[in-house]
C-alpha cells in the first residue's frame, strides 16, 4: 500500500471516530477513591462462630423501645403503602417467647404475644384477634396471614449455630455510597453461610447467611431461608450504638420478599437480661373480641 492509500485508510478510520466524539488517544479521568475503615479486624472462621455463639448464649431476655414503620411494597407495580409510625415496646425471652405492642398517639393499635409455639395478635380498635401456631401449616392466599412471629424474634437477635449446622466463611468487600456526605466507603466483610444436610441426600440447604463488618466484627446483615431455599427474611442492622453497656443497632430493617412487606425499627433503648415473667407474654382479650383461628 502506497503512502496515499495509507493516509486515506487512516482518514476513513478516524472520520467515524471523530464524528461520534471518540478520540484516537486515551484520556485519564479521576474517580472517587473509597475511604477505607480506620480499623480492620481479622478472625478465623472458628473465632467468628465462637463470638456469635457466645453472644447468643449470654442473652436470656431483651427489652426494647422502638418506633415501628411498616410498609407493603409492590415492586413489580412500583407502588408502596406506608402505614403510620407506631411507638412500640418489644419483650423477648429465649428460647422463643415474644411480645410486641404498638401504640398510635397513646392508643393501643396492636398487641401480639407468642410463647414460642402459639401466638395471639389482638387489634383492640377493631375488637378482633387472630390466633395460630408459630409453625405455618398451610399457606393462605392472604400473604400477611402467613407472617408468624418467629421471623420477628430471629430478626431482633442473631441466633448462634445449632450442633448439626454446617458453615463456611468467606472474606469479601463492597463499596458503599454515603449520598449525604458524597463519599464512597470501602467495607471489608466476612460472610458466614450456614447450611444443613438434606436428609437422605448429599445436598446442602441454606439456612442463614450472616454478613459481618470487619471494623467491628458485628453482623450488619442476616438473610434467612425457608425449607425450599427461598429467601424468606432479610434483615439489615445499621448504626450500632451503646445501649446500657451493650452494642445494638439503632436501625433494624426487616424485609419479607415473599409477602412484599417491610418493617423498619428505630431503636430508642435496649436492655438485656432483665427478669421477664410468663404473664408478660400473654395477651388478654375482652369478651366481645372476634377471634380468627389461623392454620
Amino acid at each position: 500500500m502506497n503512502a496515499r492509500l495509507r493516509y486515506a485508510a487512516a482518514g476513513a478510520l478516524a472520520l467515524p471516530l471523530l464524528l461520534t466524539g471518540c478520540s484516537l488517544f486515551p484520556t485519564t479521568r479521576k474517580l472517587p477513591v473509597p475511604q477505607a475503615p480506620l480499623v480492620t479486624q481479622t478472625a478465623t472462621p472458628e473465632e467468628l462462630v465462637t463470638r456469635l455463639n457466645q453472644r447468643w448464649e449470654a442473652l436470656d431476655t431483651l427489652t426494647a423501645t422502638v418506633e415501628i414503620q411498616a410498609s407493603v411494597i409492590k415492586t413489580k407495580e412500583g407502588l408502596a403503602k406506608d402505614y403510620p409510625t407506631l411507638r412500640g415496646h418489644i419483650l423477648l425471652r429465649k428460647p422463643g417467647m415474644l411480645r410486641v405492642l404498638g401504640q398510635l398517639y397513646g392508643v393501643r393499635a396492636f398487641d401480639m404475644a407468642s410463647d414460642g409455639k402459639n401466638f395471639t395478635l389482638s387489634i383492640p380498635t377493631l375488637k378482633k384477634a387472630m390466633r395460630g401456631s408459630n409453625s405455618l401449616k398451610r399457606k393462605s392466599a392472604n400473604a400477611l396471614e402467613n407472617m408468624r412471629p418467629g421471623f420477628f424474634f430471629d430478626a431482633m437477635v442473631v441466633r448462634g449455630l445449632e450442633p448439626d449446622d454446617l458453615y463456611a466463611v468467606t472474606a469479601d468487600s463492597e463499596t458503599v455510597e454515603d449520598t449525604a456526605k458524597k463519599h464512597l466507603y470501602f467495607v471489608p466483610e466476612y460472610v458466614l453461610s450456614i447450611m444443613r444436610s438434606k436428609p437422605g441426600s448429599k445436598e446442602l440447604t441454606p439456612v442463614r447467611v450472616i454478613t459481618f463488618s470487619r471494623d467491628s466484627l458485628l453482623p450488619y446483615q442476616q438473610d434467612m431461608y425457608d425449607s425450599n431455599g427461598n429467601l424468606e427474611t432479610q434483615v439489615n442492622y445499621t448504626n450500632y450504638q451503646d445501649f446500657d453497656s451493650i452494642k445494638y443497632p439503632s436501625l433494624v430493617t426487616i424485609k419479607r420478599p415473599l409477602e412484599e412487606s417491610q418493617i423498619v425499627l428505630r431503636v430508642e433503648s435496649v436492655k438485656e437480661n432483665l427478669p421477664l415473667t410468663d404473664d408478660q407474654f400473654v395477651v388478654k382479650l375482652p369478651d366481645d373480641t372476634q377471634i380468627q383461628n389461623l392454620e
